[in-house]
């Protein structure tokens, strides 16, 4: 009896292990179509923000790192983007993934964004979307869905970048 028990605890140990490896290696990307995952963060400028705050708004929501050369690129575009689109219901986040705080606050010194920008040095919000390289945008319409994805850096001042994200 003790025999059969001690099995039955083995193929239940086995079994658990099997189900956390599975799920462990099932990495989520989030593609063009797809309900942008939640999250909430807050901003340096003291917001808490969420997904669901931007109802009604188009989100432009950036992964960047103040070490990542193409992230510092793109930046005066997003902030030249950010204060052309602002009347028109478009919100840029910006998520650093910088983990060194003291080069995260010399980046937003330095540059003084006109966006709203985030630290997550742990990186659980770029990688619940399935970003692992910087820079990546997400352009999340009114209903919440992912409505174009950028994958590395982009000139958002590009007059097809602006009229596309504009007829949102």
């Amino acid at each position: 009896m003790f025999d059969k028990a001690l099995l039955a605890g083995v193929f239940l140990l086995f079994g658990g292990m099997a189900w956390v490896i599975a799920d462990s290696i099932h990495e989520t990307v989030i593609q063009v179509g797809d309900t942008a995952p939640d999250f909430t963060i807050t901003t340096d400028q003291g917001q808490r923000i969420s997904p669901r705050n931007f109802g009604g708004r188009v989100l432009v929501l950036n992964f960047w790192a103040s070490w990542c050369e193409p992230c510092v690129d793109e930046a005066a575009s997003l902030s030249d983007f950010q204060k052309q689109t602002a009347g028109s219901g478009v919100v840029v986040v910006a998520v650093s993934i910088d983990r060194n705080e003291k080069l995260y606050d010399q980046f937003r010194q330095r540059f003084q964004p006109a966006f709203q920008t985030a630290r997550d040095p742990d990186a659980n919000i770029s990688a619940s979307y399935g970003t692992f390289k910087v820079p990546e945008t997400y352009i999340i319409d009114r209903n919440g869905r992912v409505v174009q994805k950028v994958i590395g850096a982009k000139n958002f001042m590009d007059s097809d970048v602006l009229d596309s994200i504009r007829s949102l």
